[in-house]
């Protein structure tokens, strides 16, 4: 078993930056997938593959933020990866410590704003230390935000910020008929992670798998066959060209979208 291959011809910057006009993404998040195949196909151990994926983070990051994409947002490690064996888990949590470590100075000389979503309470105290720095030392930053979902669900998330909602009309400070999407979406705080116009996903795989539910309602859906280590820079490009020749309606028809831009 092989990875899939990446095509060899890439689009020109131009094209990138600008198709017919149209607006590249503001928010773009993406699945990475496939890091324990790419090891498998090559006789390693799934630990080495989700090392090699941290080099595509680094380049999917830097491309973005040359592309001045606003915010990226990154699934890093979902509520439902505890359930993987507990080798791969401890593997994965020295990572993103180690990250966090060495990775965040790095992000903050480039000016890039980091925040980290999910339930923090699942994680070490050292890990949970090591977050607050890192939002803290990036927190001023103006350039591009990046997002990383760790101890990550949509299905949580929305669920939690029922409960607290539920909580505020039970105490009296908020009225059952106040509550619409405006609402859920402030009490959700998701001032920090505003709505994604392009999600990308790697490895084949065609699902959203409780990825971030809310905030992706009206996302272009972009399926890439790479392997997470696979997908870089140039492949990010390709996404981000889709991207642009696509007209997004919002439950329009063509001829009002026509119509607004005349």
């Amino acid at each position: 078993m092989t990875s899939p291959q990446f095509p060899k011809k890439q689009p020109d910057d131009a094209s990138v930056l600008s198709l017919d006009g149209e607006a590249m993404p503001s928010h773009v998040a993406i699945i990475m997938d496939g890091n324990n195949r790419w090891a498998r196909a090559r006789g390693l151990s799934g630990v080495r593959g989700h090392r090699a994926g941290v080099e595509a983070v680094r380049a999917v990051i830097q491309r973005a933020a040359e592309r001045e994409v606003k915010t990226l947002s990154l699934f890093a490690f979902s509520s439902e990866n505890w359930k993987r064996p507990a080798a791969e888990v401890n593997a994965l949590m020295e990572l993103f410590l180690m990250a966090l470590k060495r990775e965040v100075k790095k992000l903050n000389e480039r000016n890039v704003r980091l925040s980290i979503i999910g339930e923090e309470r699942g994680f070490s105290h050292a890990i949970q230390k090591h977050i607050q720095r890192a939002e803290a030392l990036t927190a001023h930053n103006t350039g591009m935000h990046l997002v990383i979902a760790a101890n990550y669900g949509g299905q949580w998330e929305i669920a939690r910020t029922a409960r607290a909602l539920a909580e505020q009309v039970a105490a009296g400070d908020l009225a059952p008929s106040a509550i619409d999407e405006d609402c859920f979406d402030a009490a959700m705080g998701s001032e920090r992670v505003p709505p994604v116009d392009l999600c990308i996903r790697t490895s084949g795989e065609q699902r959203l798998s409780n990825f971030m539910l809310w905030q992706l309602a009206y996302a272009e859906l972009y399926f890439s066959p790479l392997l997470w280590p696979d997908f870089g820079a140039d492949a990010f490009d390709l996404a981000l060209n889709d991207f642009c020749q696509r007209r997004r309606r919002f439950g329009m028809t063509d001829e009002q979208i026509e119509a607004q831009g005349a």
